[in-house]
């Protein structure tokens, strides 16, 4: 590993990029660190600290954010509003024509799709914050007014509201133009790894309460579980990524002027989990959706829209019931299926076989092709989700069990 990481920064565009990444990683935490305009960041990091306020969906919210909500940032809602807008245009395509034409035009098309996807997330992330604010004003003791005294629609109150909510909305903004830096001039897709940089921004403090357990044996036994079950799941992880189904691929003879070319024999090597780690980001923005919505219900008037907005929020708002880990593996399940048939359909597999000669042995070329590599990706897929799905849920199952 050591000398693979030599080999990297030995090479000068390698190693730009590596830093790059890197700098852009760190002006994101850094700006994670400024909290909202207006917010009484002393009475909200009393709340956070307590120990009534360590699950809930505050407590997702917070893990989902790398740790932004727990000072109020402007970065509170990290890039989730940009994965909902995503997960909006993907179901649109297949049904709006003009979106379906732009998906088909290659590179441009695909700039323009994200040019509406950004569009998008404007709104959604302005509904978002405010979706987000109310539920802390449910949430402290003393309502909204004791973390947000100038939260409001009242006269005097509506320039502040509107400044922290355009703070919370510009500061999602600036992380997803960050993770496009990354994608442009770094190392991977920018978004997931602003995603996975603020998730590691939290093992530290992880690892500080397992070492701050008050029991010896319990703070040994816990530091001890946490290692091996991280180790053997990145084992177990890499085991089903690298998994494949390789289809054989046979080319036939090819003369080209006085060359004749053999035909050839290979594969097309179809992964186990296609579509990565993606589902589960989605999966998590979806389902902390809901119970954001809720809170623009939550009346406390004991009517049924003010009992079902509550039931909602605490369900699928809180990491300590059922069906929150319930439904969250059935959305990754479900997202690993529709993301990788996404995937497929734009590769288009079966077409460049035909144009480049080449058929799979006992299967006719064009359509039949395309409907025999969708069933064995769907095959395969169905291993791929279920396993994404334990892994997504891992925390909740040792939680029950």
């Amino acid at each position: 590993m050591i000398e693979s990481m030599r080999a990297a920064f030995a090479l000068p565009d390698l190693r730009k990029r590596i830093l790059f990444t890197i700098w852009i990683l760190v002006i994101y935490r850094l700006v994670a660190n400024i909290p909202v305009p207006g917010v009484d960041l002393e009475a909200w990091l009393t709340y956070v600290n307590a120990a009534d306020s360590a699950t809930g969906l505050i407590a997702v919210l917070n893990l989902l954010s790398g740790g932004a909500v727990s000072t109020f940032s402007v970065m509170a809602m990290g890039v989730y509003p940009y994965i909902t807008a995503s997960i909006i245009i993907n179901l649109l395509t297949p049904i709006i024509p003009q979106l379906e034409e732009l998906a088909a035009e290659g590179e441009s098309g695909r700039n323009k799709i994200n040019r509406i996807t950004y569009y998008l997330t404007i709104p959604l992330a302005i509904l978002q914050a405010v979706g987000q604010i109310r539920l802390i004003g449910f949430n402290v003791p003393g309502g909204l007014e004791t973390i947000l005294p100038n939260f409001g629609l009242g006269s005097g109150d509506l320039l502040p509201t509107l400044t922290t909510v355009a703070a919370m909305t510009a500061g999602t903004m600036f992380a997803i133009w960050l993770g496009e830096q990354i994608t442009e001039d770094g190392i991977g897709q920018g978004i997931s790894l602003i995603i996975f940089g603020g998730i590691v921004s939290r093992i530290p403090a992880n690892l500080l309460g397992l070492v701050n357990l008050p029991d010896p044996t319990a703070r040994v036994f816990s530091f001890i579980s946490f290692i091996v079950l991280t180790v053997l799941t990145v084992l177990v992880i890499v085991v089903v990524q690298e998994g494949q189904r390789r289809i054989p691929v046979q080319y036939g003879r090819r003369v080209r002027g006085r060359k004749v070319y053999q035909g050839q024999s290979t594969y097309i090597p179809l992964k186990v989990n296609t579509a990565g780690m993606i589902p589960i980001i989605f999966a998590q923005s979806i389902l902390t959706f809901p119970a954001l919505i809720a809170q623009f219900f939550i009346d406390n008037s004991g009517s049924f829209i003010d009992q079902s907005a509550q039931w909602v929020s605490v369900q699928l708002g809180s990491q300590s019931t059922f069906l929150y880990w319930f439904f969250y593996f059935i959305l990754v399940v479900g997202f690993t299926f529709f993301y990788t048939d996404v995937m497929v359909q734009q590769q288009k597999l079966w077409d460049t076989l035909q144009k480049q000669g080449g058929f799979i042995p006992g299967i006719r070329p064009g359509r039949k092709t395309q409907d025999y590599i969708m069933s064995v990706v769907r095959r395969i897929t169905l291993v791929g989700a279920i396993f994404l799905g334990v892994i997504a849920i891992l925390p909740g199952i040792l939680q029950f069990v």
